[in-house]
This record gives C-alpha cells, structure tokens and sequence, in this order.
C-alpha cells in the first residue's frame, strides 16, 4: 500500500460535497459547482474520495448506492477522479499540483441508485494541502487524462461474453464499437517531459489498463494498472483495487513520443456493458527519469488500499425466486410494460399468473415498454431498466457479484429511457425486442440498473 508522503506545514483537509439528494432508481450524470477546497494558494499532494450518507450512516453497501464515478474538473481538464474502487491519488515525494484559489472547479458525477429507496449522501475528498510558505519546495506536475473512449461525459464501450477469453479495447473494436474508440486514447508529448505518476480505472470484468509508448516505430510497455479483486468469484463485481505506480516511478519522454491506452477485459463468464478503460497521468518538466527505450522500466504497480467493507454483500445465496423453467407458460402476448420496478408479464417476484413466463413464437419479437422513464420525465427521476440475458435460473439473492450478464445466450436493452445525447446512460428510446432469432426456450433476464428486478419469457416452436 502507498502511505502517505509527509511535508513540514501540510494541511490534512477533509471535504465534503452535499448534501445530494438521490431519488429512486437514479442513475443520472449531475454536475456540482461551489465546491469546498482551500482558501489560500498552494500545492495538493494527496486526494481521497468517497461517498458517505448524510445522516452519518457510513459509506453505503455498493449493491444499494453505488459510485459509478465522480470526476473533479479544474480549469476546464479532468484532474481527480473516482470510481467505486475509490483509487487514492499520492504524488510522490517532492511533486505536487499547483493549485490557486482562482481555479474553476466543477465536479461531474454518477451516484447509481439500485433500489426503489430515495437517499441522501455528500461526496467526500481529503486532500493533503501544502500552502505557500511553509517552507516546502516542490516540483509542479501537470494532469494527463487518457480515455479509452474518451473525453466526453460517458465514454463507454461493450465487451461481450463470446468476444474470446479476454476482449482488449480499442485494439479489439470490432465495425459495431469502431466510433466509439476515444480520441484521448493517445497523447502525444509537446515537449521533452516526465511521467511521474498513473493510475487506472475500469469495471468489473476489468483486468488492467496498460499504457505504451511508441517512437520511430517501436514499442514499450511503461505501465500495466492491474485489477485485485477480492471477490471469491472473481473478476465479476466493484470488490477490486487497482494498482498505480510505485513512488520511484519515472518514465522520460521525448517531444513526439505516443502515448497508447488499452483496456483489457475477461469475457469468459459473463458480457460487460457500458464498461470503461481510463487512466490519470501526471507529467512535469526538467524531471530525470527512464528513456523506456535505452533501459527496463518497472511497469508493475501497487494499492494504494486492500478490500473495503461496503463490498461484503456478494449476493448468490438462496432466494424466493422459482426457476421459470419449470412453470406453465404464460400469456401468449407480443408486449411487456415495466412499471414501478416490476415486469409487467413473467417477473420472478410475481406470485400469480403474471409470474409465468409469457409466450412467443420463434421468428417474433416481444417488445419491452418502460413506463418508469417516460420522455417527460428528467433523468435524475427517470429509473433505466434493462433486459439482459442472465444464465437460468437467475433466481438467487441480488449482491454485487450476483446476478450477471452470463446467458447461454446474449442479448441486452441497453438503459430503456431519456436524456441528453452523449451525457447520459439512456438509450434515448423506451422500447426493445427481443430477437427474432431466439431458439425455443425458456430465458431469464434482469436489469443491469436494478438487479433485484428478474423476470423471464418462453420462445415457442413456430408450428
């Protein structure tokens, strides 16, 4: 684990950002000003994030109020950021980022909401502050935001269970995902400069994020941020750490010098929806470090923490749910309304003849209408669902690693709802199908968003 680096006259300031009402179901990207930071001019060293409720109750359990990210903007450039793995940002001993009272900062975050419960939470970030005149001389570092699919507000892509044993993006994009390969995937050095600090961030189903360098042609690796998950089941869940360099670590580029993010994913076990590859990066100038291409750099990293207690409900267990493959068939029916959570023909939760698994025949489609994210409605209210290929019978207790996008057979929804084109997760539509070319059979799905939700329908021969 990395500690924390000591100066004479640091300020050890805890900030929080709030109190942020979060509503039901709520999985909306919201933008926050007036940000508490410091007073006085000076240099940060240390950053630290993460969610708390209001009340005083701790730090949500993941699988009821989960931080898909919160990206800390200054002067207009992504410098800090969080996912649920709550990665700590420490420059190394020496560096700091300049920072002036004036300095524009607006925070852009994602608190995802799995429940039908409202809640009120703040951001937190405890930073280490070195302010001038404390007698500490420290060299200025500038951020560097690389962005598989990025930058823009949701920059995601799919890696998809089937796609091998293990899907690299964007190396691996295929015609579907081309467009969405990010321009801030490479970075090319202005000017002769040192890295002097990275780290990464991905998914669950993430593995690494490595960053390369190429010059005149060749190639080096420079550094691989790696996922340690301590989920038993894992690489399927937020219980995950990622690795970021070792204090030591110095990488000397040359003007010219391209730098190449990729993202590397295991699509053994399930598919990996709306998943992402990002790194952060700090340079400065006038800094020795190694030429990657004159001598070995060390491009294993380490944690910065171990395993944190609101990932301890893992899910799985046994549940009251029955296995759709054993009840009678349904409604024979060409549309499913989802209301106030709940499937309205084949949910699991359903006691009566609603619960069966409602009826198609092969070469038809069923359409899905979800009436829980109309176009009028903002998305901060708007609760997306999906419909997404679960492995039957999909019936055991919700937690962080259950259930999964692990169907025999693949199809998703995508998040069933509205909102501005490119800053949000919605499709910007309210439908789906099925697919026509679903074999006979009995398939079970859930929804991605809110995966206490579970329901199943039945294809039927076409005779």
């Amino acid at each position: 684990m990395i500690p924390a680096v000591g100066y004479a006259g640091v300020q050890h300031l805890q900030y929080r950002y709030g109190p942020i009402a979060i509503e039901p179901g709520q999985n909306s990207i919201e933008t926050g000003t007036d940000l508490p930071r410091p007073s006085v001019p000076g240099f940060i060293t240390r950053f630290s994030p993460n969610l708390v409720y209001a009340d005083g109750g701790g730090v949500p359990r993941v699988d009821v109020l989960h931080l898909h990210h919160g990206v800390w903007v200054v002067n207009g450039y992504p410098t800090f950021a969080a996912g649920e793995e709550k990665t700590i940002m420490q420059l190394p001993q020496g560096f700091g980022l300049r920072y002036e009272p004036s300095d524009a900062w607006v925070l852009s975050y994602m608190i995802h909401n799995l429940t039908q419960t409202p809640a009120s939470v703040y951001l937190t970030y405890d930073v280490d502050f070195v302010p001038d005149g404390s007698g500490t001389a420290l060299t200025p570092v500038k951020p560097l935001w690389m962005d598989v699919a990025g930058i823009k507000a949701y920059p995601v892509f799919d890696a998809l269970k089937g796609s091998g044993r293990r899907y690299t993006f964007p190396e691996e994009a295929g015609k579907a995902q081309r467009d969405k390969v990010g321009a801030a995937a490479t970075w090319t050095a202005p000017a002769d400069v040192t890295l002097i600090a990275a780290s990464g961030h991905l998914h669950p189903g993430g593995l690494w994020n490595d960053i390369d360098v190429e010059r005149g042609g060749a190639s080096r690796r420079i550094f691989r941020s790696e996922a340690k998950y301590f989920e038993p089941a894992g690489a399927v869940s937020w219980d995950v750490a990622t690795t970021v360099t070792k204090p030591g670590w110095r990488v000397a580029l040359r003007a010219g010098d391209r730098l190449e993010l990729a993202t590397t994913y295991d699509t053994r076990k399930a598919s990996w929806y709306e998943s992402m590859g990002i790194s952060v990066l700090f340079y400065a100038s006038g800094v020795p470090g190694a030429d990657p291409f004159a001598q070995p750099v060390d491009w294993h990293g380490q944690l910065t923490h171990g395993h944190l207690p609101e990932n301890d409900h893992h899910g799985g267990g046994p549940f009251g749910f029955p296995d759709a493959r054993t009840l009678p068939d349904g409604a024979r029916t060409a549309a499913v309304a989802i209301r106030g959570y709940v499937y309205g023909r084949g949910d699991l939760s359903a006691s009566n003849a609603t619960g069966r698994p409602p009826v198609v025949r092969a070469g038809r489609s069923l359409t899905f209408k979800n009436l829980d994210a109309t176009r009028g409605m903002s998305p901060r209210r708007s609760a997306y669902h999906t419909i997404t290929a679960c492995r039957a019978p999909c019936s055991r207790a919700t937690g962080i690693a259950y259930p999964l996008a692990d169907g025999k057979v693949t199809f998703d929804s995508g998040e069933l709802g509205y909102g501005p084109s490119g800053y949000t997760p919605a499709a910007n539509r309210d439908t789906w199908k099925t697919p026509k070319s679903l074999k006979p059979g009995t398939y079970t799905y859930f929804c991605r968003i809110h995966p206490f939700m579970r329901g199943s329908f039945r294809v039927t021969s076409a005779r």
